[in-house]
């Protein structure tokens, strides 16, 4: 494994920080996991801190393992500067496109409660109070009833945009590299390994899946694959460019 870079290293430190903090001090987690927009529980700085925090061990140890594993060979090529601005930007990119599925999902019951004649300040006012009428599933079917709340209530955590953006940018600039997993007895080459967690995680299981009804997963899908796109999308633009040749710390 590549000795572990100092951007890297930082990071680490902040997570396993922000970790330790929501067992020490009360509300913390409440606090600095990112809430829907609309939900009173929602603050300005959660899009941020919500990538610093973790839903449990297994959680954080996954999204660490892989940040020093991919970080530190991005950040080797990049230069420490342009790998945290690509981190960040992935961690961005699967907010926005989280609170954008999760927009549509919460207006969509809405409007159809809204044209069956309940007061949409009625309804905020029931949600902000942590409640919801039962009522709503004469107007909405199950699926719509339990996305809409799901969006409204559900609070996401987690490195996990940023860590797809990682992947996503490792298999892109180094397609062949073997990837030796825990949970796989066979090397498998990156251009492969990730692709189908991607599609076949988060896309076919996790989103299609959930559509279906065939899958109930508690995972943030949605922004996995926005930081997976962000990620795309910035290292073929900087590739096509040369602008990987760049260190930003010169």
């Amino acid at each position: 494994m590549m000795r572990m870079t100092e951007m890297v290293k930082h990071l680490l430190i902040i997570n396993i920080i922000f970790f330790i903090g929501t067992y020490l001090v009360p509300n913390s987690f409440n606090l600095m996991a990112l809430h829907y927009f609309e939900n009173e529980q929602f603050r300005f700085w959660q899009p941020l801190t919500h990538m610093f925090m973790h839903g449990g061990i297994a959680h954080i140890l996954f999204n660490m393992f892989a940040l020093v594993s991919f970080g530190s060979a991005l950040e080797h090529l990049w230069g420490g500067k342009k790998f945290l601005f690509f981190y960040f930007s992935c961690g961005i990119g699967a907010f926005l496109l989280h609170t954008v599925v999760n927009y549509i999902f919460f207006h969509h019951g809405m409007s159809i409660l809204v044209d069956n004649g309940i007061d949409k300040s009625q309804i905020f006012g029931i949600l902000n109070e942590g409640k919801y009428n039962t009522d709503w599933s004469q107007y909405l079917s199950s699926g719509s009833l339990d996305r809409m709340l799901s969006a409204f209530f559900t609070p996401v955590v987690g490195a996990s945009g940023a860590i797809y953006g990682l992947l996503v940018a490792f298999a892109y600039l180094y397609p062949n590299a073997e990837l030796a997993l825990m949970f796989i007895p066979v090397p498998v080459k990156a251009k492969y390994f990730v692709p189908i967690i991607i599609i076949g995680f988060d896309v076919c299981y996790g989103i299609i899946g959930g559509y279906l009804g065939i899958s109930n997963s508690n995972f943030g899908h949605y922004a996995h694959v926005g930081g997976a796109l962000t990620g795309l999308i910035m290292v073929w633009y900087w590739k096509k460019n040369q602008f990987n040749k760049n260190r930003w710390d010169r």
